[in-house]
């Protein structure tokens, strides 16, 4: 399987899963909805409309890079992982970024304050938890895919003799020594 394809599986799961965080921290600082609902709105949240479309886009993305995966592990190519630390590092350096971003936007100036935000450090917090979901379903769509890939594999024939799959170099070392030929000669017949 192509490094690409585990990453383009990887990735939109990194991205929902940090999406999942960033809900669950405005949730934990914000405890009445429309409360929540005002801070989201003033904190340059207005975008969420479009979460629905962003999602499903995502999730297009990981169906066909499930199936690409799925025809790899068919044509007997090799699966490669996500490496386990992208899942520790991504999501939180993607959180942080969102957090300064959204608020950069909304009010035109870089806004470093939005560290201070009381829904940051739960925000971070939530991170790793939820990447090291994330990266488990990964691992588990990834192994499906492969063996789904593998089970509608053709088989392959042989149809070679047995004495024809042995390495080359291996019969010619056979004939080349010097006991080969004394090995094949006919026995001698000692009459007394």
């Amino acid at each position: 399987m192509r490094r690409s394809v585990a990453w383009l599986v990887a990735v939109p799961l990194m991205l929902g899963g940090s999406q999942l965080a960033h809900a669950l921290a405005y949730r934990i600082a914000y405890p009445q909805a429309h409360v929540r609902m005002l801070r989201l709105l003033a904190t340059g949240h207005a975008y969420f409309s479009w979460l629905p479309f962003a999602l499903a886009v995502s999730s297009a993305c990981v169906l066909v890079s499930l199936a690409c995966a799925a025809l790899d592990a068919a044509r007997g190519r090799r699966a490669h992982a996500v490496p386990a630390p992208a899942f520790a590092l991504l999501p939180p350096a993607a959180f942080a970024l969102q957090e300064v971003l959204e608020l950069s936007l909304h009010t035109g100036a870089f806004a470093w304050r939005a560290v201070l935000a009381p829904t940051f450090i739960p925000g971070l917090m939530l991170q790793l938890p939820v990447a090291v979901l994330v990266y488990v379903t990964a691992r588990l769509l990834l192994r499906a895919a492969e063996r789904i890939g593998r089970a509608f594999a053709r088989p392959r024939l042989t149809l070679r003799p047995a004495a024809l799959r042995a390495p080359a170099a291996a019969v010619v070392v056979a004939l080349l020594s010097p006991g080969a030929a004394l090995a094949r000669a006919p026995p001698r017949v000692v009459v007394s």
